[in-house]
């Protein structure tokens, strides 16, 4: 979570509101995501936004799921929150026919943070997949034989560049936890196929535990890196609970991608320099034979 100041504190957390026409973003119209200032969830796309006149920014459409809707306290609007982090964002109106979606996200300035299209990187020829499940070893183990994925890096994100070392990571108190950073090419492999990996190399509804690893650093997370790959994760996570792919729900973290930090150099490869080792042979190995199984047809 991002430290706020006394006036992000008034409107975030205890729903105040900013002066009309007074905010950063009211006016702005550069091409990017606009997300939480709290937490950097993605919540509007620059598609979205359109100048309502009223003073704040207006959207008339949400990142799938990023957007929760709640009954006010004055018992007549219908207040919008963040849903990962639950910090207020202003209110939904309907019926004002401003747009063809007949919809108008009314949103303080102060409660968004705007990151433009050439930061996210959108139209670069290699990807990004940043995942935590679990042991980063087992991670890296599968997805460097993929087809279509050039460089698996094993490493942290969550938490501050102080404290992205592995001794402090095993604390359990540092806010990182152990993840993989895939660099892939879309035209080989595509993000949501890097995701069906994902969800059948770990389990993702025991909370921040996999196997006997147990603690927030092994948490199932999916650190997006723009808004489309939060669209796939939270479509993907919708269908596999209808579906009742497991018995119990899934836990996965959906966060917007912040930082990475390379893990020291020994983690590096670890399965395929240390397969003989207990922990390879009786934790990654199972996991890594059962995932050739499944996706022979995309090995390289």
């Amino acid at each position: 979570m991002s430290k706020l100041t006394e006036f992000e504190q008034f409107v975030i957390e205890d729903k105040g509101t900013e002066r009309p026409f007074s905010g950063e973003y009211h006016l702005h119209d550069a091409k990017g995501v606009y997300l939480c200032k709290r937490c950097d969830a993605p919540l509007y796309r620059s598609e979205s936004k359109f100048n309502a006149h009223c003073g704040w920014p207006a959207f008339d459409d949400e990142v799938k799921g990023a957007v929760q809707r709640v009954a006010d306290s004055d018992g007549i609007r219908v207040e919008i929150i963040c849903a990962a982090c639950g910090g207020h964002l202003g209110h939904v109106f309907e019926g004002e026919y401003l747009t063809d979606k007949n919809v108008r996200h009314c949103v303080n300035s102060v409660s968004l943070r705007f990151k433009s299209s050439d930061e996210i990187n959108l139209k670069s020829e290699t990807s990004l997949a940043t995942f935590g499940g679990g042991c980063f070893w087992c991670i890296e183990a599968i997805y460097s034989e993929l087809n279509g994925v050039t460089e698996v890096d094993p490493g942290y994100s969550g938490g501050d560049a102080e404290t992205a070392n592995y001794k402090d990571v095993c604390s359990a108190s540092t806010g990182h936890a152990e993840v993989v950073q895939i660099k892939f090419d879309p035209e080989t492999i595509s993000f949501d196929e890097l995701l069906e990996v994902f969800w059948m190399s770990h389990d993702p509804t025991t909370l921040n535990q996999q196997g006997n690893d147990v603690g927030p650093q092994y948490r199932s997370v999916i650190f997006a890196h723009d808004a489309q790959q939060v669209d796939s994760a939270n479509r993907m996570i919708e269908r596999l609970t209808e579906a009742k792919a497991w018995d119990r729900p899934i836990v996965t973290e959906v966060t917007a991608f912040k930082s990475f930090h390379p893990a020291e150099y020994y983690h590096k490869d670890y399965f395929e320099l240390n397969g003989e080792q207990p922990y390879c042979q009786m934790v990654i190995k199972p996991k890594v034979d059962k995932f050739r199984l499944a996706f022979a047809t995309k090995l390289k």
